[in-house]
């Protein structure tokens, strides 16, 4: 069976996410954009694991749905959680996001009661342990070999694994002797497959992607398409093997819109390629300290291959604009217009799931139901075409779709 799995998200008890997020909430989302598998996150955080084992049952083998849902009709969901580890290695102050996925709820109990010992479990949903990640990998395993550590946004500057302010070179630097249990990382929403084939080294490890949501309408803004059996085995065994009939595509950002492609230093509104970032020895011109170096900057930085190099045996992806973007975009107007709901709520009603609409719906499909600029816009995403003005510093890329001879008459189109 063909599904879209999102292994990464929060909930209301992390820090700077939405009060919306519970269960209910996303569940519904997941049917809104067609997530068939969907992460639960924080499951270390004591309130947020009582509502799992209060409001979840067993359903497919490993996976969990809502006890209100009738049959395995709706959202499965993956017990997930992102721990990041701070911690001192080689001179260097560390810090690394880590999601860890498991099989049960009573796994989930144990590996919480271990970490309980290291920090405080209550302070937020996504920890902060001062823990070696290797220490992180050897007392997840420990508590069961099923469980699977994957490094989350392996390039985002200052929490991650290959981060420009706080990361490491290689998988085998940060992880040591645990690093053959590393069988993936995600990629994140400021780079995408391409960038990471540029590194030799990442050629054994799969590359998934995954939204990191902080809202229920976030979820699905990256995420990975299986071709399996829905169960927690199948996913994990697809994902370790690096099974291309089984791991079919992932959904990409298009990594400028991610908000540190380009290096750059807000607050001083700079933003710069990596060209430029030299001429200035990594220092911003207008306040005079160091640059957030980005993504595409880290990628150059240890990549040992050309850019557009394509090894054997890599899973492809499609590079997504959120549709609620693609038409704001096709109407001129900010993603929060009412005009832009009013048209997402439409299309979704008329035509199907988020993912659906942006994939696979056809021209006439769309042309029937919404606007003709709105249609054009998605088929302009799939193919590509549009113009970012680059993300840095924790900024977001502004998109442009560019608009066709004629769609001027959108405004008085629209009045009727």
């Amino acid at each position: 069976m063909q599904f879209v799995a999102d292994l990464h998200i929060h909930s209301k008890y992390s820090r700077a996410t939405s009060r919306s997020l519970d269960l209910e909430n996303l569940d519904k989302w997941a049917r809104i954009k067609g997530i068939k598998v969907l992460a639960t996150g924080d499951f270390t955080h004591p309130e947020w694991f009582k509502v799992l084992k209060d409001k979840l049952r067993p359903s497919a083998p490993g996976l969990y749905c809502l006890k209100t849902q009738p049959g395995d009709s709706g959202t499965f969901f993956i017990l997930s959680v992102e721990i990041s580890c701070i911690y001192s290695k080689g001179g260097k102050v560390r810090k690394i996001h880590i999601v860890v996925l498991a099989p049960s709820l009573e796994i989930c109990e144990k590996i919480n009661a271990r970490l309980g010992f290291i920090g405080n479990l209550k302070a937020d949903g996504r920890p902060i342990l001062g823990l070696d990640a290797k220490e992180l990998v050897k007392i997840v395993l420990g508590v069961s070999p099923e469980c699977l550590v994957i490094p989350a946004h392996a390039w985002t500057p200052w929490f991650s694994i290959f981060g420009s302010r706080s990361g490491f070179d290689t998988i085998e630097e940060c992880f040591e002797e645990y690093s053959k249990y590393i069988y993936a990382i995600e990629t994140g929403l400021s780079s995408d497959p391409a960038m990471n084939w540029r590194l030799s080294a990442l050629d054994k490890i799969t590359l998934i992607s995954c939204s990191d949501a902080h809202s229920p309408a976030k979820i699905g803004r990256e995420a990975t398409v299986f071709n399996s059996e829905i169960s927690y085995s199948a996913i994990i065994e697809a994902i370790k093997t690096k099974d291309l009939n089984r791991l079919l595509y992932t959904i990409e950002f298009f990594p400028e819109e991610g908000k540190y492609h380009y290096d750059g230093h807000r607050l001083c509104d700079v933003s710069f390629h990596p060209g430029e970032t030299k001429k200035y020895n990594n220092i911003c011109p207008k306040c005079k300290k160091l640059l957030t170096i980005g993504v595409l900057s880290r990628v150059n930085e240890l990549a040992d291959r050309k850019e557009g190099f394509k090894p054997e045996n890599t899973v492809p992806f499609k590079s997504l604009i959120p549709l609620e973007e693609v038409i704001a975009s096709s109407f001129g107007v900010t993603v929060a217009s009412k005009r832009v709901q009013n048209e997402y709520e439409n299309l979704i009603k008329k035509i199907g799931s988020e993912f659906k609409i942006l994939l696979s719906a056809s021209v006439e499909d769309l042309n029937s139901v919404t606007f003709p600029e709105v249609s054009e816009g998605i088929l302009k995403v799939r193919d590509g075409k549009v113009d970012i003005i680059p993300g840095y510093d924790g900024v977001f890329g502004r998109i442009n779709i560019p608009r066709s001879a004629g769609e001027a008459l959108l405004d008085q189109k629209s009045l009727f």
